[in-house]
């Protein structure tokens, strides 16, 4: 193979561009993407301070560097969410949240650049594990609920203008083929690659969504970028990761299908469902009696996810639970199966 732009020996072929390249013209075809997309749904501006989402893998870590590269002055925000971190050594997903935090400071000590940390165990007294069985919420549930809550607030607090978060096309694809096969209308209609601020909202953005999974881990190879490889231990089972799948066989048998889907979503239908999202805070937004943040209730759900995490009786329940379930051998976490979170929902890696 050659590549498509200088004709010299290719590394990597991409079947949905029908092209192949080099590695150079490779990672130049990356940030190429990315501009396109920051410009496209004028995600950015140049004067915007920008917090990266990171969570040490190949998405985030590759998303930091290439808007680091395009000339966006960014930082890093990972927050440590206690997953694995419980687990015997040697068992499935031990010590997966600090090999994850260990990524995200090596990445931006070679940088050069800052990391904000939050440790949702040392600072709101729960794990993901423990606090999703305590509250009776499936594990993807409580983590996606908990990232978007601590994201959004660490962007206010720190006074930045915009949130990157590192979806890439294979997410967004599985999260609106998830959307569209139960029709959920109001999550279609606030399915898009910007989702601007105000009235307690930090403007948020996607800047991979031309970008697959494959290109981003190439990308991240050809860069040197050391990410966690590993699946989240807590996903198993997600429908996400299926609807991945699915759409994976079809992209294999039809190349740009899922660019197809998406984007061709985005220009010819996206629209129609916006007044549905808008419709459901109709009656407006309140501020959380305990965190202040915008609310349909009087307690945000993050509020109450931590106030059920945190309940001594539920903790103990839940001991109790964890400990016949590691006397069984049976891996897992009492009180809610893994799936996905409302909508289909995920925080890319």
């Amino acid at each position: 193979m050659r590549c498509r732009r200088c004709r010299e020996a290719a590394v990597i072929e991409l079947r949905q561009h029908n092209a192949a390249f080099c590695a150079s013209c490779f990672l130049r075809h990356c940030r190429e993407q990315v501009r396109r997309a920051i410009e496209q749904f004028s995600m950015l501006a140049s004067s915007d301070r920008v917090l990266v989402a990171v969570s040490g893998g190949k998405d985030s870590l590759g998303l930091w560097d290439i808007l680091l590269d395009l000339g966006y002055p960014s930082e890093g925000l990972y927050v440590g969410l206690g997953i694995g971190d419980g687990t015997a050594e040697g068992e499935p997903g031990s010590g997966y949240s600090r090999s994850s935090g260990a990524a995200a400071r090596a990445f931006a000590a070679a940088r050069g650049v800052r990391l904000v940390e939050i440790d949702l165990p040392g600072d709101y007294g729960f794990d993901v594990p423990t606090g999703a069985a305590a509250a009776r919420r499936a594990p993807c549930s409580a983590c996606g609920l908990s990232k978007r809550h601590l994201f959004n607030q660490a962007a206010l607090d720190g006074r930045y203008d915009v949130v990157a978060t590192g979806h890439n096309l294979d997410d967004e694809a599985a999260v609106l083929f998830g959307n569209t096969l139960r029709w959920n209308t109001e999550y279609l209609g606030r399915q898009l690659p910007v989702l601007p601020g105000g009235d307690g909202f930090v403007k948020k953005v996607k800047p991979l969504v031309r970008l697959g999974e494959r290109e981003l881990a190439a990308y991240c190879v050809l860069r040197g970028i050391d990410y966690i490889v590993e699946e989240c231990p807590m996903a198993a089972g997600n429908r996400h990761l299926g609807y991945k799948e699915a759409l994976n066989a079809i992209e294999e048998r039809s190349p740009g299908a899922k660019h197809a889907f998406y984007f061709e979503f985005l220009a010819r239908a996206s629209t129609l469902f916006r007044p549905l999202a808008v419709a459901e805070h109709e009656g407006g937004l309140a501020r959380c009696a305990s965190c202040g943040s915008p609310t349909t209730g009087e307690v945000c759900a993050f509020c109450s996810l931590v106030a059920r995490a945190t309940d001594p009786d539920r903790l103990a329940a839940v001991s109790v639970g964890l400990g016949r379930t590691r006397r069984g051998g049976r891996r897992g976490v009492p009180g809610g199966a893994a799936g996905s979170a409302p909508g289909g929902a995920s925080v890319a890696g």
